[in-house]
C-alpha cells in the first residue's frame, strides 16, 4: 500500500490517502475519488494540463514505472524532462521528478505529489 500525499497552492492543505497495492489507477483518478482538484483536460496525456511533480519519501524506493512515449514527448515539449532522466527511466528504472497525472500510477512507495494547476507550472 502506498500514501499518497498531494500538496498545491490550490488547496488549504495537504492532503494524504491510501493508494491500495495492485490498484492500476492512475493519480489523476485516485485524485478525483478523493476530490483533490488537480486539474486535465484530456485525460490521455496529450495536454499536459495534469502535470505533476513527483517526490518520493523514501529515495531509495522509489520504482520504475514506464514512461509512454507520449508522456515522454509531452514532458519534452513542456521542458520537464531531460535526455538524461529519459534514459535513467528506460535503463536504470529511476523515474524521473515530473510526470502526467493521467499517466502516473502509485506502486508500493510512499509519495508526494505537487501540483500547481498552471500547465508546465508545478515547479
Amino acid at each position: 500500500m502506498a500514501i499518497v500525499t498531494f500538496t498545491s497552492p490550490m488547496m488549504h492543505k495537504d492532503k494524504a490517502v491510501y493508494a491500495v497495492a495492485g490498484d492500476t489507477r492512475t493519480i489523476l483518478a485516485l485524485a478525483e475519488q478523493h476530490q483533490i482538484p488537480i486539474p486535465f483536460e484530456c485525460r490521455d496525456g496529450n495536454c499536459g494540463s495534469c502535470l505533476i511533480e513527483v517526490g518520493y519519501d523514501d529515495p531509495s524506493q522509489r520504482k520504475g514505472i514506464m514512461l509512454t512515449e507520449k508522456e515522454k514527448s509531452k514532458l519534452r515539449e513542456l521542458g520537464k524532462i531531460t535526455p538524461e532522466e529519459i534514459e535513467n527511466a528506460e535503463v536504470n528504472d529511476l523515474p524521473p521528478r515530473y510526470r502526467l497525472a493521467c499517466q502516473f500510477i502509485a506502486r508500493d512507495e510512499d509519495v508526494t505529489v505537487t501540483f500547481s494547476g498552471v500547465p508546465g507550472g508545478a515547479d
